[in-house]
């Protein structure tokens, strides 16, 4: 128990609105990683000489994979060993790998080069909100984990534009090399800061579960990314995902039955917890898909330009960015009860206002729907983040926040594939595509509007079913853990693995 006590105050001991701002750099630094890389991939491909689709992916899908599967684990391993030195770790690592993905001589390097920056993308994400937790008393918690939630909206909305910058004045490796900097700053600051002390614990590793956890959610990532490309019904596309199935559900069994799991399912008998979880998965799956559809609607129905497209769509990020610390502080203040089911509640309306944009809606009816949906999901990530934290005991804080970044990863993957089939099904990306080389004088194009229509808006209303279905899930999370006055939290009844 005294590790687990260490681990708790390892970030009390510094500066808290210091260790807030280093974090804050370390998920903008990996958020940035997963969306800037795709402006350059255009460049990577004529510099090896291969086509843009098939193996080039990899560059991309194969950081995602990695996370996805090894953030579980690693969450797991910070509540053993520490937050710290798994913090540590990760930006060395996520340093080193953006080195040699600068320097990769080979498409085949550079592809493994991003595979490792993905380890140390895994062990920084998945003890990052632990970390934030951590840093300042439960009464503000809060408020850094809303700053925590403006890296993420910040690091996924800036890549490309930064991407396209870095690419233009010089070559795709500086997308890469940027990092290094970054990184080699935040490594001092953590020695500063936070320096790692790595902790005893008398709980064994449950390899077993790390192992069948990484097969599920890995195999998932890569079957839920190729789908739509693939084919869902190949035989690539089904057998992938039933091995992903497949392994989850032994991976559960394990789980059930390991005395010290990587996962502790008791964890979702705690109504708080398993809401916040829900309602986090449900919340990804409606908004993921926003910066996934709206480039095909811009670009091939509308016509804009790649460059004016990541322009329009600045307003939801940059709403989320402005609402996101003043929702954290209200829920330091009322909780999440009410916060998330009305934040997913204007979430759900600011949807289903989108899908009646047409081929000629103006710019400002495009930017306050935009600016909604965005608003939305500020005002839901840093009060839920919180619940989910706080329902968590000390002792599986890294656990926790594990779980926390999966449920954010696998929402991720799972809105580009169900609203990428819904407009793909229903023959939006046909049309866009005929679209995108038809003149304005074709006589189809009426039609071939209206099919891209129907299925955009097909695909947003489904979106916006997920976020009603987020509001319902955070309607029935109960009463949450008081602060205690000593600013420590006061976790809900959990009968949790012995530290």
């Amino acid at each position: 128990m005294e590790g687990t006590v260490r681990t708790a105050r390892e970030t009390r001991t510094a500066s808290g609105p210091l260790v807030v701002a280093l974090v804050c750099v370390g998920i903008f630094m990996t958020t940035l990683d997963a969306s800037i890389v795709n402006i350059g991939l255009p460049s990577i491909a004529a510099a090896f000489g291969t086509a843009l689709t098939g193996t080039v992916e990899w560059i991309v899908i194969g950081y995602l994979v990695v996370i996805a599967a090894l953030l579980l684990t690693f969450g797991r391993l910070s509540d053993m060993i520490g937050r710290s030195p798994i913090w540590m770790t990760g930006l060395i690592v996520f340093t080193a790998g953006s080195t040699v993905c600068g320097a990769a001589p080979s498409l085949g390097l550079l592809i493994a080069a991003r595979a490792l920056q993905g380890v140390g993308g895994a062990l920084i994400l998945s003890t990052s909100t632990a970390i934030l937790s951590n840093a300042v008393p439960a009464s503000k918690r809060g408020h850094a984990l809303g700053w925590g939630a403006t890296s993420v909206a910040l690091g996924a909305s800036a890549g490309p534009t930064i991407g396209g910058f870095l690419t233009t004045l010089g070559t795709w490796r500086w997308i890469f090399y940027v990092n290094v900097p970054i990184g080699l700053v935040a490594i001092l600051a953590t020695l500063w800061l936070i320096p790692p002390r790595v902790v005893r614990s008398e709980q064994k590793f449950d390899l077993r579960g790390a192992l069948l956890l990484a097969i599920a959610l890995g195999a998932l990532t890569v079957g839920l990314s190729f789908g739509q490309e693939w084919g869902w019904s190949s035989a690539r596309v089904v057998g992938i995902l039933a091995i992903g199935v497949a392994s989850l559900a032994v991976g559960m069994i394990v789980e059930a039955r390991a005395t010290h799991p990587i996962i502790d399912l008791r964890l979702f008998r705690n109504r708080v917890f398993a809401s916040a979880v829900g309602s986090l998965l449900c919340s990804m799956l409606a908004l993921f898909a926003v910066g996934f559809l709206l480039p095909f609607y811009f670009e091939e129905l509308r016509g804009f330009q790649s460059e004016r497209t990541g322009f329009l769509l600045t307003p939801f990020p940059l709403a989320m960015v402005i609402v996101s610390p003043v929702a954290g502080a209200l829920s330091d203040r009322f909780g999440s009860r009410v916060l998330a089911p009305l934040a997913l509640a204007i979430t759900t309306v600011a949807l289903l206002l989108v899908t009646q944009l047409d081929a000629t809606s103006p710019m400002s009816q495009i930017w306050w729907r935009l600016a909604l949906a965005g608003a939305g999901l500020g005002l839901f990530q840093s009060p839920n983040a919180r619940s989910l934290m706080s329902a968590a005991p000390q002792s599986q804080q890294g656990m926790a926040s594990g779980v926390f970044a999966t449920a954010r990863v696998t929402g991720q993957a799972l809105s580009v594939a169900v609203a990428g089939a819904v407009f793909a099904t229903l023959g939006g990306a046909a049309a866009g595509s005929a679209l995108a080389v038809a003149a304005a004088s074709d006589a189809a194009r009426p039609a071939m509007e209206a099919t891209f229509l129907r299925a955009f808006h097909a695909a947003f209303a489904t979106c916006a079913g997920f976020a009603a279905l987020g509001a319902l899930a955070a309607l029935v999370r109960g009463r949450e853990s008081p602060v205690q006055v000593n600013g420590s939290p006061a976790p809900l009844p959990l009968k949790a693995t012995p530290a």
